[in-house]
Order: C-alpha cells, then sequence, then structure tokens
C-alpha cells in the first residue's frame, strides 16, 4: 500500500487520568525479586490509553490501540513490575478522515506486511526492572525495563516513565520508542529495500502510553 505507512503499536499520551508521582526508590526494582510481597493492580482498560506515531519520508500516521488486561504489582507504596496486554484487534488510524483511506490503511497494518494481527491479535509487555531516576521536565522518575512481544516475537525494551502509587491506584506514563525490525516488520524499511527512495518507512516508532490500575 504504497504510501501507506505504518504504525505500530502506538502516540499521544490521552490522559484519561492523572499519572501519579513517585518518589524515587533507593535502588533498582528487580520485578521478579519483588513479585511474593507485591499486591497485585488490575488494569482498568476503560481508563488507560495507548497510541501509536510512525513517520515515513512524505508525513507521518497515528492512532491508538486498546488495553485488553494487565495486572501492576506494587509493594508498599511503590510500582515494582506488571504486565500487560495490548488487543491489536482495536489497532486504530486516527490522522485520515476518509473513511475507505482509512479502511485501506488499517487492512494493510493488519496484514503480514506489518502486524499479522489474524495471527497474533495480543501484544504484550512484562516489567522485569524498574529504576529510579531524577524527574526530568516531563516528570518522568524511572527509568523501566521490560520484554516487548510483538508477532510472536520477544524483545527488551528500556524506556524513561512517571510512575506512582496513591490511595489504591497505580499509575504509569510514559513514551517508548521501538524498532519495528527487530519484530520482523520490515515493510518500506531503508535498511533491507535500499533503492525505496521516498517510500521509506521510518524502523522506528513511538508508543505512548497512561495507565491507570485498581486495587
Amino acid at each position: 500500500m504504497k504510501k501507506m505507512f505504518f504504525p505500530a503499536l502506538v502516540a499521544a499520551v490521552l490522559a484519561a487520568a492523572p499519572a501519579f508521582a513517585q518518589k524515587p526508590m533507593a535502588q533498582k526494582t528487580t520485578a521478579g525479586t519483588d513479585k511474593a510481597a507485591a499486591t497485585v493492580y488490575k488494569v482498568q482498560p476503560q481508563l488507560s490509553t495507548m497510541g501509536w506515531l510512525a513517520k515515513k519520508v512524505t508525513g507521518q500516521h497515528n492512532g491508538t490501540v486498546q488495553f485488553k488486561e494487565g495486572d501492576v504489582l506494587v509493594r508498599g507504596n511503590k510500582l515494582v513490575g506488571g504486565t500487560f496486554t495490548a488487543d491489536m484487534n482495536s489497532l486504530k488510524v486516527e490522522d485520515i478522515k476518509d473513511e475507505g483511506t482509512n479502511g485501506k490503511l488499517v487492512g494493510h497494518l493488519r496484514s503480514d506486511d506489518f502486524f499479522s494481527i489474524e495471527k497474533n491479535p495480543t501484544a504484550t509487555f512484562k516489567i522485569t526492572s524498574i529504576a529510579p531516576i531524577k524527574a526530568d521536565a516531563q516528570g518522568n522518575n524511572a527509568t523501566i525495563t521490560g520484554d516487548l512481544t510483538i508477532k510472536g516475537i520477544t524483545k527488551p525494551v528500556t524506556f524513561p516513565a512517571k510512575i506512582g502509587v496513591k490511595n489504591g491506584v497505580a499509575a504509569a506514563s510514559g513514551v517508548a520508542t521501538i524498532d519495528r525490525t527487530l519484530y520482523d516488520i520490515r515493510y518500506g524499511s531503508k535498511s533491507f529495500f535500499e533503492s525505496i527512495g521516498d517510500k521509506a518507512i521510518d524502523n522506528e516508532f513511538t508508543l505512548s502510553f497512561n495507565v491507570i490500575a485498581k486495587k
């Protein structure tokens, strides 16, 4: 789909609810180590959002994907781990208003050129560690590392995030940059098709998220 572009999971943090700032932890938290002592908070899909933004030589596209379910692990007043599942069948394109053109791009993104959604209806992310950082201009106060699975392929991902727990609610928000080619999504990539010219699609896309979980 020549100039149709690829998203990838998900870019505009659509804040359905605020993320609460968490005071820096004394040391890096490894999710597996703290699981036994942690309380499970359930992700609230109706309050949580995830967006994607993908760019190409001639422009960009953006859209959303819905969370299906997830668990956030909390110990004391600190977020220490979590597992999240995205419903790939909910993938939407938001920047194209023409119904026919929008449908063509969504169909292409669902195909084997991109996410193979019929074969892989979900994508998952599992936190493996959380390290505190000094809050930056965006309010990020932690570095999250975890395993992201797309199309059945799992790769580690690290990104800054704003996390916190308050009054029985755990929240996390941030933006992660993903290299789609690591998940066998090579369509339109100059890394594999050198002569593609202005039809090239960036290898990296961003996923933005705002997760709300309740006790």
